[in-house]
């Protein structure tokens, strides 16, 4: 099915056919209620056992949580997202010189999710690029505009070092060493996804992205204050994430899903959209290496019978969830270990 740029400036007072969901699959935007009681944990705490517990909790009865005073400077978050706007606003013969559905590479345009799988698409632009090692992508970056390369790069950085701080705190919420996570997934990658979501002429219909949980370790998402559009699942409920001054939301991804042996769950979430303001999100993803084993640690297993997931790499993963569409399921369910609990039969 042809796909085209929504960034293009067309307007469109319908909806496109290939973008309506059938009835049974359509949002239900009169049904979702505020989330108001969705974590929050100030990361400039003084007592660290406090985070620890308060992250503990957040991750294993929400699967995210939302962080302040996190140490990344409010100008650089807010660079960040007027580039962002500044890039989807160009021309659109300069956007498509970046265009590509490969998802194998490292710097790509595109709509949707997964154009080449999918029957019905998703309202939203977005620019997919790696971030580290930053010396060696950043020259694939667009340059234009000019300060894109300068104000994402310092951005990467700052990220990557709250992201593995984070990491290190979700190692101690399980009761492992501090470093057993970092350690354990290798050299990890780093992407970054900045979606545009064009206002929608019929959002009641369609998505921006629907339902999935993140193939990556853990997701950092920095979005637009003053438009709303991140939902996230709690007790078979759609629940609207409130934009907080400042802060950052981090969900926990499949990765981390399997090596708690599901005491924390990757957290089911989707964005919806609006009639009159486009809205703009930066999701920035860690990522093991691709040889990185996924495997839970035998503080948290037992004995190899209690291992919910066989041992894969990242690699296998990764390459899975990108053969399929974005709705097709939870991709964990195809790394189940069938050999649990035969042992004790």
């Amino acid at each position: 099915m042809e796909t085209q740029l929504l960034s293009a400036g067309v307007r469109f007072s319908t909806l496109p056919p290939s973008y309506v969901r059938p009835e049974p699959d359509r949002p239900k935007l009169f049904q979702v209620a505020d989330y108001h009681n969705a974590p929050i944990i100030d990361l400039g705490c003084a007592d660290r056992t406090f985070i620890v517990q308060q992250i503990a909790q957040a991750c294993q009865n929400y699967g995210f949580f939302q962080v302040t005073n996190h140490g990344v400077l409010n100008e650089v978050a807010e660079k960040m997202l007027e580039v962002a706007d500044e890039f989807f606003h160009l021309p659109v013969e300069e956007k498509m010189k970046l265009y590509s559905n490969d998802p194998s590479k490292t710097t790509r345009l595109s709509t949707s999710s997964n154009p080449p799988k999918e029957t019905i698409h998703n309202w939203r632009d977005y620019l997919r690029i790696h971030c580290h090692p930053l010396d060696k992508y950043a020259e694939e970056w667009p340059t234009n505009p000019p300060s894109f390369r300068e104000i994402v790069g310092n951005y990467c950085v700052e990220i990557r070092q709250l992201g593995l701080r984070l990491q290190e705190l979700i190692s101690e919420s399980l009761g492992l060493h501090k470093d057993y996570i970092n350690k354990t997934l290798g050299e990890q990658g780093q992407h970054m996804a900045i979606n545009y979501y064009p206002p929608c002429p019929e959002p009641e219909l369609t998505y921006g992205l629907p339902a999935h949980t993140d193939p990556n370790t853990l997701t950092i998402l920095l979005q637009d204050t003053k438009v709303a559009g991140l939902q996230l699942l709690k007790d078979d409920k759609w629940l609207a994430v409130k934009p907080i001054p400042n802060a950052f939301v981090v969900n926990l991804g499949d990765q981390l899903q399997a090596l708690s042996n599901t005491k924390y769950k990757s957290s089911w979430h989707r964005a919806v959209v609006n009639t009159h303001h486009p809205r703009v999100s930066v999701a920035s993803f860690l990522c093991p290496s691709d040889t990185a084993v996924i495997k839970a640690p035998k503080e948290l297993i037992g004995d190899e019978s209690q291992a919910i997931y066989r041992d894969y790499t990242y690699a296998e993963y990764y390459d899975k969830f990108w053969s399929r569409n974005l709705d097709q399921g939870h991709c964990l369910e195809l790394f189940k270990n069938t050999e649990r609990g035969l042992s004790s039969l």
